[in-house]
């Protein structure tokens, strides 16, 4: 049985996405060869990786085993690539950073455009999810950083404080809540609304809390930012909800009113969450410092 580290990667992506066509776009494979390779590993270990199904595959039971030494290994490999890069001259490491989407579209760019350019040779993969998933993720040792809301419960992660923020209601300037200027969630949830993409980590989690008070959002258009959406509300599409610094930049550009929204989870104490900063790659550690301090 010999696996090397392109399967290794490979069924790590494959596992994690829940795919093997998405996975292979992770690993920059062709789906034919991702899946060839799949069942090479399966022939070689004489049992089945993974369960195939109409809408995705999962791990078996020795799937499972796999992904946790893969996941080992791999950390092993990029270190040992980091502590050669430097000799080498070429990239010295990347980052895997989970993020919320509050912090990805106000607080990453930034903080993340100062230390690359600080740090040229090193990538940082960055992806969106929820706050709860991310959890979860940093402590199976799927992303080196995570930032999360900070009232999720990170179990016995170490958490820091990174930013802080709060979701607020934006209306065009001549709807009817724009003479209000506080509001319940649940007051909102009859009119229609402007949002993200449905499958974005904001989208569900704003979904979730309409579902927990027995509603659904009507949501009129999809867009792919918060900046978008401050647009279409502006045109008198629907009302939306988005990060306040983002209200606050838009509201002086166009004519819309932001209403603050009464509900506790509306204000977001965002925070970094890590397995153990001993164990984390150097270039990781170097991150976290970075974040903590700006």
């Amino acid at each position: 049985m010999r696996f090397d580290l392109a399967d290794l990667s490979l069924f790590r992506h494959v596992a994690e996405a829940g795919s093997i066509t998405h996975g292979a776009g992770r690993a920059h494979l062709a789906l034919a060869a991702a899946s060839t390779r799949i069942r090479n590993m399966e022939e070689a270990l004489g049992a089945p990786l993974l369960v195939r199904a109409r809408h995705g595959i999962t791990p078996t039971q020795a799937g499972r085993t796999l992904l946790q030494h893969a996941r080992i290994m791999l950390e092993q490999a990029e270190r040992l690539r980091e502590d050669l890069g430097a000799y080498a001259g070429g990239l010295a490491g990347q980052v895997r950073v989970l993020s919320n989407t509050n912090a990805l579209t106000e607080f990453l760019p930034e903080t993340l455009s100062s230390f690359l350019a600080a740090h040229p040779n090193v990538s940082v993969d960055l992806e969106e999810k929820l706050s709860d998933e991310i959890v979860g993720l940093i402590a199976e040792g799927v992303g080196d950083i995570g930032i999360v809301a900070g009232t999720v419960d990170a179990g016995r992660l170490t958490t820091y404080p990174f930013r802080t923020d709060r979701f607020v209601l934006v209306v065009a300037r001549t709807h009817p809540l724009a003479k209000l200027s506080k509001i319940d969630f649940a007051d909102t949830l009859d009119h229609d609304f402007v949002g993200l993409d449905r499958s974005s980590a904001a989208q569900r989690f704003f979904a979730d809390k309409a579902a927990r008070v027995g509603r659904t959002l009507r949501l009129r258009v999809q867009l792919r930012s918060f900046d978008a959406v401050c647009r279409l509300v502006e045109c008198e599409v629907g009302v939306g909800i988005v990060p306040a610094t983002t209200a606050a930049r838009n509201v002086k550009a166009m004519a819309i009113k932001v209403v603050n929204l009464n509900d506790p989870w509306a204000l977001r104490d965002l925070s970094i969450c890590i397995r153990d900063f001993e164990a984390l790659p150097p270039y990781a550690r170097q991150l976290v410092e970075h974040m903590r301090a700006r």
